[in-house]
Order: structure tokens, then C-alpha cells, then sequence
């Protein structure tokens, strides 16, 4: 009797410990993050097929066959120790579940190749090119069409497709919008390339999702999708209130540091984020 109030309270209960949740990848505002939720769903209803029955036969199971249950209170001796039927049905259907799990993940993780170009109304567009930089523990971003940069902050306008190079200056990262979609690594020496688009006027959390060392925690970013017009208006806030991003100041940000705020730089060298690739090409670092 105990044991089935505490699992009420605790069905009761559930509710209010949720509500504290956001669920960014069931609530997308980009095209790339209705596709996974899409697929998501898709796979998890598939598994559901299996998970679901073998979790009503453990119950009804439990119950037909318990001492309190009377009527089944009778010897059952079966005359056979092998059945095809049951193989069959027990193996074919998890393999054809596999199999059409195996078809779908091929074809969303070519559809959605994370360097591969989105299209606007079935048309391609030039997209935006943002160099983001990962480094201990805050995230650089360098626009390099338009000279500026910022620390832990992003703008770019809403329904433009948007093109992220993106490369660690330090330890491996993940770069990740939950609400726009793919994450993708952060590697030193290397560049990883993300393509995604919001559809859907404003600010998304955008976060590291990989542990990266004691401030991990602290590098986060806000992702602001702006209208045209207020995106040129930030891009200006950027140029007033920024400083310039010199090399010095490059190496300032370097050293380990936690919860860094938001820094504009009004000047920034557009070859900068190819120095920090460049920097891991056999060449030893004084760090």
C-alpha cells in the first residue's frame, strides 16, 4: 500500500517538477530543426512499437500468473520446447524495425549534411558567413564581410541562410542552437562547417554541448535572428561600442576564463579565423 502512494504522489507531482524544462528541440524556429524533430519523432514512434507491447505483457503477464490473482491458479505444463511462430515473431519484427531505422538515418544524414547549402523557396542563396571560435570557455564570433566581431553573442538575419565555420583555438568543443538544429565540433586545426536558418524572428540559447573543462558551464551565447533593419541596426551598435580585435587583444582572450560577458570589437581582421587554424600546422604554441 505504501509503495502505491508514493508512486501516485509521484505521478502527481511529475507536472510540476517539468515546468522548470524548455523543450528547444520540440519547439524549433529554423527548417534544419523541424527536420530533426521530424525524424525524431519518426524513430522514437518506430522503437515505440516494441517498447510499448513488451511493456503491457510484462504487466498483464504479472498479473495473470501472480498468487493474488485466483483464477489463474492452474499447472501449466506445455508439451513443446521450441516454436517458429514465436521466433519469427519474437526476431522479424526488431530486425524490421532496425532495418527501416538503418534506411532512415542514411537518408536524413545525407538530406541534412551540415555543409551542405539550405535553400530559400527551393531556390539556392548566397548564405551568410559567420567564423565562430571556440576557445576556454567563450566563443568568438568574426564576421568577416563585415570586419567586426563579437564574444558570446551572434546576430544574423531572419529567413537568410547562415554558413558557420567553425574551429577551437583550445580544447574540442561542440558548437549547438538547440532550437535551429545540428550540433557540430569545434576542433583544433580543423574547420567544421554548419548551414542553418531561422524562420522565426528572435533570441535562442545557443550553448557548448560537449564538457570542455571547470568552465564549461559558463559558455553560453545568445543567437539573435533579426529583421534586416535591426540587423544592420546591431551590426552598427557592434562598429559604436566595439574596440579593435588586434592581435594583442586576440591573445588576451586566450588564457582560461569564465562567464565572460557580451564584448564587441568594431574592427576585426578578416584572416584571423585562418591564423588560429594555421596556428596547429605542425608549429609549437607558447600558451
Amino acid at each position: 500500500m505504501k509503495v502505491r502512494k508514493f508512486l501516485l504522489s509521484a505521478l502527481l507531482f511529475l507536472p510540476l517538477l517539468l515546468q522548470g524544462c524548455d523543450y528547444a528541440l520540440f519547439n524549433p524556429k529554423g527548417p534544419v530543426g523541424h527536420e530533426i524533430r521530424g525524424t525524431l519523432f519518426l524513430t522514437v514512434g518506430a522503437m515505440l512499437i516494441v517498447v510499448i507491447p513488451t511493456l503491457l505483457m510484462v504487466i498483464i503477464f504479472a498479473w495473470k500468473y501472480s498468487a493474488k490473482n485466483k483464477k489463474s491458479q492452474q499447472t501449466h505444463t506445455p508439451e513443446w520446447d521450441h516454436s517458429k511462430k514465436i521466433e519469427i515473431f519474437a526476431w522479424g519484427i526488431p530486425i524490421i524495425i532496425i532495418l527501416f531505422l538503418a534506411t532512415v538515418t542514411y537518408i536524413e544524414t545525407h538530406r541534412l549534411d551540415p555543409r551542405k547549402h539550405l535553400l530559400v523557396d527551393g531556390q539556392q542563396v548566397q548564405p551568410k558567413v559567420i567564423d565562430v571560435v571556440a576557445l576556454n570557455w567563450k566563443w568568438l564570433f568574426i564576421y568577416p564581410d563585415e570586419k567586426i566581431a563579437a564574444i558570446n553573442e551572434v546576430a544574423f538575419p531572419v529567413n537568410q541562410p547562415v554558413e558557420f565555420h567553425i574551429t577551437s583555438d583550445s580544447t574540442m568543443n561542440s558548437f549547438f542552437i538547440p532550437r535551429l538544429g545540428s550540433q557540430i565540433y569545434a576542433m583544433s586545426g580543423m574547420e567544421s562547417r554548419l548551414n542553418l536558418m531561422a524562420d522565426t524572428v528572435g533570441t535562442y540559447p545557443g550553448i557548448s554541448a560537449m564538457y570542455s573543462g571547470y568552465g564549461f558551464a559558463g559558455m553560453q551565447f545568445k543567437a539573435h535572428a533579426l529583421s534586416l533593419e535591426d540587423y544592420s541596426q546591431w551590426v552598427n551598435k557592434v562598429r559604436s561600442q566595439g574596440t579593435p580585435l588586434t592581435d594583442d587583444v586576440f591573445k588576451s582572450l586566450q588564457p582560461d576564463s569564465r562567464w565572460v560577458p557580451v564584448t564587441y570589437y568594431s574592427e576585426a581582421d578578416p584572416g584571423l579565423y585562418s591564423k588560429v587554424i594555421n596556428s596547429f600546422s605542425g608549429v609549437q604554441r607558447n600558451d
